[in-house]
């Protein structure tokens, strides 16, 4: 019988590269918690304020199709095993591993950087992605409401900006999003990786469920918010079976676009996945880690601009040639619609004016 850390995706903390002591857990003190009926582990989400200086990322990466992005959060409660941005969580000194879902930064004065760079000299208007690290809709945003107030600094200034998440909560803010709409100044990504809710609460394990996520797409459709569904990633063998009837549905639903990434496991990311496969995928785990070395030339890893995103070899072949027929058959006469920033006015106030 295989332990398995219920509602989280990462099933150990591994080294963080940054710092030279490492943490182990002995089986000393394992059998002393059991022989006292004790947890050696709570497993309970902390959170910590921090006071960022700037909150806008310059993005540099031409796979990516935005200039800058913007985080309020740092680590994920999501807790998605393949997620890219568990690397990022060394920076802070903590592990990519469960220290990417348990310990939760927030940056409560995001709200102001925002507007203070938006207002500045120097700033255009440019492509501003929001979440392109860690999910903006995650938990805790329920509570701190840090996106809305965020985005209550781009209306007011209507500033465009592109969203992706995989929460529900997003539908709370619909007030603004709709009025942003309006404007051509917001475009939203739904992360759909899945139709089968048994997959999601195994590799997405704290997200909102596969039923709340295709309703979001909906709602925000029926109220002309614009929806791109990312497949993202896909998973050979777990999920790469789903492309053409998930693309069928979120069309049906009002999704105008999909798009799609090829799952690469930079990083400590490819220990954590390993071992998080070996528990829970056991029957096919090394088929699974093979099929994604054969999109990668032979390595759970890709750096390579132009090939990371997408993969190579034949097995990303059928993949991609499975996203052009979905496009081709379910959304051939659907537009995802451009950002329109010539609204933009970084004098804009809340004041009535006199004149």
């Amino acid at each position: 019988m295989v332990d398995i850390i219920k509602g989280r995706g990462a099933q150990h903390n591994t080294h963080n590269k940054f710092l030279q002591h490492q943490h182990t857990m002995l089986d000393d003190f394992l059998n002393y918690c059991e022989t006292e009926s004790e947890s050696a582990d709570n497993n309970k989400t902390s959170y910590l304020e921090i006071y960022p200086k700037t909150i806008l990322n310059k993005v540099t990466s031409p796979d990516i199709g935005f200039s800058y992005s913007m985080n309020p959060y740092q680590g994920c409660e999501h807790g998605c095993i393949y997620c890219y941005a568990r690397n990022t969580h060394e920076y802070w000194g903590y592990s990519a591993g469960l220290d990417f879902e348990r310990k939760i930064l927030y940056k409560v004065n995001a709200p102001k950087l925002l507007e203070k760079k938006l207002r500045s000299k120097s700033w255009q208007p440019q492509d501003i992605m929001f979440s392109g690290n860690t999910d903006c809709y995650q938990p805790i945003e329920k509570k701190l409401e840090i996106t809305r107030k965020m985005l209550q600094v781009l209306l007011k200034l209507k500033h465009p900006v592109s969203m992706i998440t995989k929460n529900s909560l997003i539908l709370r803010d619909l007030d603004i999003l709709k009025e942003m709409a309006e404007m051509n100044l917001v475009r939203v990504s739904i992360s759909i990786t899945s139709l089968s809710e048994e997959t999601r609460r195994v590799v997405e394990p704290r997200t909102a469920s596969i039923k709340k996520r295709l309703e979001t797409v909906q709602v925000l459709s029926e109220n002309g918010i614009p929806v791109n569904v990312m497949m993202a990633p896909i998973i050979p063998s777990i999920n790469s079976h789903e492309i053409l009837p998930l693309v069928k549905k979120v069309s049906e639903l009002g999704a105008t676009s999909i798009g799609y990434t090829i799952v690469r496991l930079n990083g400590a990311i490819g220990e954590i996945f390993t071992n998080w496969l070996r528990k829970t995928y056991l029957d096919r785990a090394d088929k699974i880690l093979h099929q994604i070395e054969d999109c990668h030339g032979g390595s759970l890893n890709d750096s390579r601009y132009g090939n990371r995103m997408r993969g190579e070899g034949k097995i990303a072949e059928q993949i991609n040639m499975q996203f052009k027929l979905a496009r081709k058959l379910y959304l051939k006469d659907k537009n995802f619609p451009l950002l329109d920033f010539s609204k933009f006015d970084k004098h804009q106030t809340n004041q009535i004016s006199l004149f």
